[in-house]
């Protein structure tokens, strides 16, 4: 179904540890619009979604968020990898480090853990591409708030790779809903069924 190849879409260097940087870009691994979320909600969507090139769509993005996924996971590791009991404590780490040591672990930046409540599948088609539109706005808002928030070019080069490709999903599932609209037949599609207007 697919190829994974082992290395990252981006590549990722993190010289300097910073556990601060990693509370809040926690986000993006297991928090409500991370990468762990979107690759779930596209990967459960394919299987009721019934116009082929659109299954194969949710396939592909699903499975580039799961590579997401593994680079927001190197970018956490390399920011609190051999951190000191000192620098865990100055970061206000301690709380995730008493839990998860280092280990990575899917969360929000408030610390809560990753819960499936905040994906959507529906099996319907135009509800789960306008919700896949919505996430891909959220996981480009999230990125920019953190990008507003970091200043190391080695955390701020994969953040801007990773923003930039919710932009891509956002226009393909822009392009999936005008598909979807052209097949859809009134009785599915509301805006063109009149008995939905009695």
């Amino acid at each position: 179904m697919f190829v994974y190849e082992k290395k990252l879409q981006f590549p990722i260097k993190i010289k300097n540890p910073n556990a601060k940087m990693a509370k809040f870009i926690a986000s993006q691994y297991g928090g409500p619009h991370g990468e762990l979320g979107a690759s779930l909600r596209y990967l459960s969507q394919r299987f009721a979604m019934p116009y082929e090139e659109l299954k194969a769509t949710l396939t592909d993005v699903g499975n580039e968020e799961l590579s997401h996924l593994e680079m927001v996971g190197t970018i956490l590791y390399q920011l609190t990898r051999n951190l000191s009991e000192e620098e865990i404590k100055d970061a206000g780490f301690e709380t995730y480090f008493v839990d998860h040591t280092t280990g990575i672990y899917p969360q929000a930046a408030s610390g809560t853990p990753f819960s499936a409540w905040s994906i959507a599948s529906t099996g319907d088609v135009l509800a789960d591409l306008n919700e896949d539109l919505a996430a891909e706005q959220k996981a480009r808002l999230t990125y920019d708030n953190i990008l507003r928030l970091v200043d190391d070019p080695d955390v701020r080069e994969p953040i801007k790779f990773l923003r930039e490709r919710e932009l891509v999903h956002y226009q393909r599932f822009g392009e999936c809903i005008r598909l979807a609209q052209d097949r859809l037949n009134c009785k599915n599609f509301y805006a063109f069924n009149p008995s939905f207007d009695k």
